[in-house]
């Protein structure tokens, strides 16, 4: 099972000119259908008057969640060379918005797929990538003896601890990567002796 994946780091805008046509490519991250719908809506909004506003973006780790748009231009011509430039470089969770400001010159599907996916791989590769996880909560109910043990091996996995309440006994709720799931619960079971409640 993979549990990593590469996304972008931040928001990137980076600009070209071809045959008197302005280009602009808008990236970002974006976690969820919504959030690409919200920065999409907020690029048209921006760059109302443009000619054409076309689009791709991939979320999650499967290969079926993706879309792209021409948004007028040529079928084929903008939203997937777009969507090519995020595959080229392994990425995911990943929207790119590529802005037209028509110049005058007809560009042909040939030098319009040049354009649109050319200028969104260029700032992909200028924006800076980041590599994460896919986590799950897991949640640990144990004496407040085992304080030390739970704590050690915690530490020792990289697991974050996301809240702790304590009463009776100390209830804790734990992110930790996928692929670490099944071994953060033996192992904790194996320090506190198997007294302790996972979830």
């Amino acid at each position: 099972m993979k549990d990593e994946y590469k996304t972008i780091q931040t928001e990137f805008r980076d600009e070209a000119k071809v045959q008197g046509s302005r280009f602009i490519a808008t990236v970002s991250p974006v976690s969820s259908k919504i959030e690409a719908d919200v920065f999409l809506e907020r690029i048209r909004r921006e760059f109302w008057n443009a000619t054409h506003n076309c689009f791709a973006y991939r979320l999650g780790m499967t290969d079926d969640v993706f879309r792209f748009n021409d948004d007028g231009e040529p079928g084929g011509s903008a939203g997937k060379p777009i969507l090519s430039a995020i595959d080229k470089f392994e990425l995911t969770d990943t929207i790119v918005v590529v802005t037209r400001y028509f110049g005058g010159t007809k560009l042909g599907v040939g030098g319009l797929i040049r354009a649109y996916g050319g200028l969104a791989e260029r700032a992909l590769a200028k924006v800076e990538k980041v590599v994460r996880f896919k986590t799950e909560i897991v949640q640990a109910t144990f004496p407040h003896t085992h304080i030390g043990s739970v704590m050690h091996v915690i530490t020792k996995m990289g697991v974050k601890i996301v809240d702790t309440i304590y009463d009776e006994e100390v209830h804790a709720r734990l992110e930790v990567r996928l692929t670490k799931t099944e071994e953060l619960k033996r192992s904790l079971i194996e320090h506190t002796n198997g007294n302790i409640l996972i979830q």
